[in-house]
């Protein structure tokens, strides 16, 4: 029989201190104090098992050498076994041999229970009384473990419920300082994505409408003294779009969708782009019943205006055509014209370049894509592809 009262040696606390005083990690503390408790004390073997307070449940969370595997797959709910028992009363159990005779008892295959004789467990616990887990010792030879023993093992799990206790809340504010920062790179991030959101707004929807309403006015300038009526509606178009315009401002400050969608739905917003493009015949074919997410549904629209307002100012088309339809389990949104052909791959302008740019966005917030490719016959297709 082993010598009793080894617990009761000073340098054992002292290492624990030491050790509970330098590290904020709880892995590396929980494995050093097993590892000096055994070190120090002569004990073969020594688990703590920390309190899963949500769950009722022991996790053990720390193990002396040659249990390493074994940390994190253990779990005792609390009551059961020898540690559930000292957990659900709070106080020290003793079993100095014929373990399985004991009612207590829970044999764990990971923890080799058979390979031990004798064993202590006490309480974790804090100055306040708050229970934070259980510490095991183990010894394959038969050993008494005095009083004595047992308070210096009840003083080294007050001291490390109280360093556990501190590194967790280390680890909360470690947490939350990582939570706090990404937080704030989602936000810059969401900001701006914001920002672009209004900048692409504001060029396809309140930029085109203005200068559809430009060329409306030149064309009524031109008529007028030779062709009064057609001055008059040409008048009349202009400031149908100066209201939409407006329309779109407000809509844009307030960050919400083309009022003509949630007015009207896609199919009539595509009618009244139709109607906005000078010069220019546009033929809509789509299905009004045809179900589309309402994000997709914008990106749709101002794709199709960005293309419409490019047939304008490039193609020298007088013809134009929107078709949207499903194919497999696909939206497919074609805008095509009859114009001079393919635009060149190198943008003419910088306002060229951001169109372009925008609508290759917009294909990606939605897991689309967009193509520019040459017609057969003449002109243009903007193809639009995205999952439906």
């Amino acid at each position: 029989m082993s010598e009793p009262g080894r617990y009761d040696d000073p340098e054992l606390l002292r290492s624990i201190i030491t050790l509970v005083t330098s590290t904020l990690d709880l892995a590396e503390l929980l494995r050093g104090v097993a590892d000096v408790i055994v070190t120090a004390s002569g004990a073969d073997a020594c688990f703590v098992h920390l309190l899963d307070a949500d769950r009722d449940r022991l996790v053990l969370a720390g193990a002396s050498p040659g249990f390493d595997k074994a940390v994190g797959q253990v779990e005792l709910a609390v009551g059961e076994g020898v540690a559930g028992w000292v957990a659900a009363r709070g106080r020290p159990a003793v079993i100095l041999e014929d373990k399985t005779a004991d009612p207590r008892y829970k044999y764990i295959p990971e923890l080799r229970g058979e390979e031990f004789t004798s064993m202590a467990s006490v309480p974790m616990a804090t100055r306040q009384g708050m229970l934070v887990g259980v510490l095991n010792v183990h010894t394959r030879e038969r050993r008494d473990f005095l009083a004595a023993d047992l308070a210096v093992l009840t003083a080294v799990g007050g001291l490390m419920a109280g360093a556990v206790e501190n590194a967790r809340l280390h680890a909360t504010v470690a947490i939350r300082s990582v939570e706090r920062a990404r937080f704030a790179e989602e936000l810059v991030a969401v900001q701006e994505h914001e920002r672009q959101r209004i900048a692409r707004d504001l060029h396809d929807g309140v930029s085109q409408r203005l200068a559809s309403l430009g060329f409306h006015l030149s064309a009524a300038a031109e008529s007028l003294g030779r062709d009064d009526e057609a001055a008059a509606a040409g008048i009349e178009q202009a400031r149908a779009l100066g209201v939409a315009a407006l329309d779109e401002a407000r809509a844009a400050i307030h960050g919400l969708r083309p009022p003509v969608l949630d007015d009207l739905g896609l199919v009539a917003g595509f009618h009244s782009l139709a109607r906005s493009v000078p010069g220019v015949r546009v033929a809509v074919e789509a299905d009004p019943e045809l179900s589309v997410p309402p994000h997709v549904e914008l990106s749709l629209f101002r794709i199709t205006q960005e293309a419409l307002q490019n047939i304008t100012k490039h193609s020298g088309a007088d013809e134009a055509w929107i078709s949207l339809r499903r194919r497999a389990n696909r939206l497919v949104l074609e805008v095509a014209d009859n114009g001079v052909g393919h635009t060149p791959p190198e943008p003419r302008s910088a306002a060229d370049s951001y169109g372009m740019q925008t609508m290759r966005e917009r294909a990606d917030m939605v897991g689309g894509t967009v193509r520019v490719q040459p017609r057969p016959g003449g002109g243009t297709t903007v193809l639009f592809t995205v999952p439906s």
